[in-house]
């Protein structure tokens, strides 16, 4: 009975082990860091904002430039980025929005941007729980253009924050680099 009990648990061990290889050769060296983690290249962050009484929160992960410039050697033009790093950036909204020309209802969504020199696209995807990569194409809920305006001094760490708030209203901002893109945001 005990080498049954042995030769099941050993067959559970095995099976549960090649289930996992697919998804760690998928994944490659992929640091998982714990959030929260102060030794992470891309720390955690939040954004938040109060619209007419509701909460709208994004997590994201911070990047860091380190050198390198954004459109050349990080984050290339004409190719959709996770607009952050590690994680999906998630937007949770509590309630219906106008996001730039976007209807946005009440829930939960992955945001992407295509940067570009002229202009960047902002991008909300319906797919949620991805590491965010690959980006999941035909799963957006719309894409709208982000206003582009010269950053006050260069920031190092790429932040997103709403900015000019005012009861319903409020701007979302990309900032790094010398980079910072916004979109309005509203309530509805």
């Amino acid at each position: 009975m005990f080498l049954r009990s042995l030769a099941t648990a050993a067959c559970c061990t095995l099976l549960a082990a090649a289930s996992f290889a697919p998804l760690n050769a998928q994944m490659g060296d992929m640091k998982m860091d714990k959030p929260g983690d102060k030794s992470m290249p891309s720390p955690p962050a939040t954004a938040e904002v109060t619209l007419n009484g509701k909460s709208v929160t994004i997590h994201y992960n911070s990047p860091r430039l380190k050198g390198r410039t954004i459109g050349g050697d990080i984050v290339p033009y004409g190719e959709v980025w996770r607009t952050g790093a590690n994680p999906a950036t998630t937007l949770i909204t509590a309630t219906n929005l106008k996001i730039g020309t976007l209807d946005v209802p009440a829930g939960t969504y992955t945001l992407f941007t295509l940067p570009s020199a002229k202009q960047w696209i902002f991008i909300i995807s319906k797919k949620t729980g991805e590491w965010g990569i690959p980006y999941p194409e035909g799963n957006d809920l719309g894409r709208t253009p982000m206003t582009s305006k010269p950053a006050s001094s260069p920031q190092e760490n790429m932040s997103i924050s709403f900015e000019n708030t005012s009861g319903s209203s409020s701007e979302l901002h990309v900032k790094w680099g010398t980079t910072d893109q916004f979109v309005t945001v509203k309530a509805q």
